[in-house]
């Protein structure tokens, strides 16, 4: 049966009013969330064939847009609006908080806090956090993307930030997809770059971490930054 033959108090939004949002499916969940079915398949048909495609619900939590625009009955727009709709739960209830976040005193201290920024991610993501003058937590921006190389890594946008932000330092992490967090000439050049404009700018860079597959290395802990 398609959604507006069903009688009003048994579509979706209405069962979620008048039931509670615990005692909805996933099915009727997903079909709130996509609003409308397309020419050739019903939003219930839709539902179906998104909920086949995984094991379990918590799948959909990996899924990437163009994964879910394979799925019979997903459009681009409809797989934004599910990725949009994890991410919002994610951040909803990302168990850390940054906003009473922490001093960053080390390197795990980061990355048990931003490891989840590049989990099960396929390509490099060049994150910057910004301290204050007590190298506590300001905000973190994730600030370029694809293979980290000085020519993409570009200062300009890094210290704009940080201006904006009135940061007194900044720590930059990024992942190897490989897996094998070594550092690459790349990166070795990239962190003595920014070192060197960070001590012009009086805000200094106080590590660079790469993220691995269960490993890590920080230049700052390597001894790599002087």
């Amino acid at each position: 049966m398609k959604l507006k033959q069903l009688p009003n108090n048994e579509k979706p939004r209405e069962r979620f009013v008048n039931y509670g949002r615990e005692n909805i499916s996933n099915s009727e969940l997903i079909e709130i969330v996509l609003k409308t079915g397309t020419k050739k398949n019903s939003i219930k048909e839709i539902s179906h064939n998104i909920l086949s495609s995984v094991n379990n619900i918590n799948e959909l939590a990996f899924k990437e847009i163009n994964t879910l625009m394979n799925i019979e009955g997903m459009t681009k727009i409809k797989a934004i609006e599910i990725c949009a709709a994890i991410e919002l739960g994610r951040r909803v209830y990302q168990v850390i908080s940054e906003e009473d976040l922490f001093t960053c005193k080390d390197p795990l201290t980061i990355i048990n806090y931003f490891n989840y920024l590049f989990k099960n991610k396929k390509q490099e993501l060049f994150y910057v956090i910004y301290l204050d003058n007590q190298k506590k937590f300001i905000d973190k921006k994730l600030l370029f993307m694809g293979t980290v190389n000085f020519s993409l890594v570009h200062p300009r946008e890094i210290f704009k930030e940080a201006y904006l932000l009135s940061a007194s330092y900044f720590i930059c992490i990024h992942n190897h997809p490989s897996g094998n967090a070594s550092p690459s000439k790349n990166d070795f050049d990239i962190t003595r770059k920014l070192k060197q404009i960070g001590e012009i700018h009086l805000i200094p860079l106080l590590d660079h971490i790469i993220v691995g597959k269960d490993n890590y290395y920080s230049f700052y802990e390597d001894d790599n930054l002087n």
